[in-house]
């Protein structure tokens, strides 16, 4: 659930819609924080166009989260 703690950073981390199987197309976004000051824990997909991104805490204060850095790969134009 949302309340678990996320340990550490997702590592090229490709996000698939439930059901589907098969390589990764155009569109099925590739997330990764697996470098120095990234912070990004868990992706969930939602929609095409929508994810709920969970952010890991700051490492020096693990009461804020007011930053976020990773990378996002495999967009199509239109999204």
């Amino acid at each position: 659930g949302s309340d678990d703690i996320i340990a550490g950073n997702v590592s090229k981390y490709t996000v698939l819609p439930a059901g589907y199987c098969g390589q990764p197309k155009k569109g099925h976004l590739i997330f990764d924080a697996c470098f120095e000051s990234g912070n990004l824990g868990r992706v969930d997909h939602i929609t095409e166009f929508e994810y709920d991104l969970f952010i890991r805490p700051d490492t020096c204060n693990p009461r804020f989260r007011v930053w976020f850095n990773f990378t996002v790969e495999n967009v199509k134009e239109t999204q």
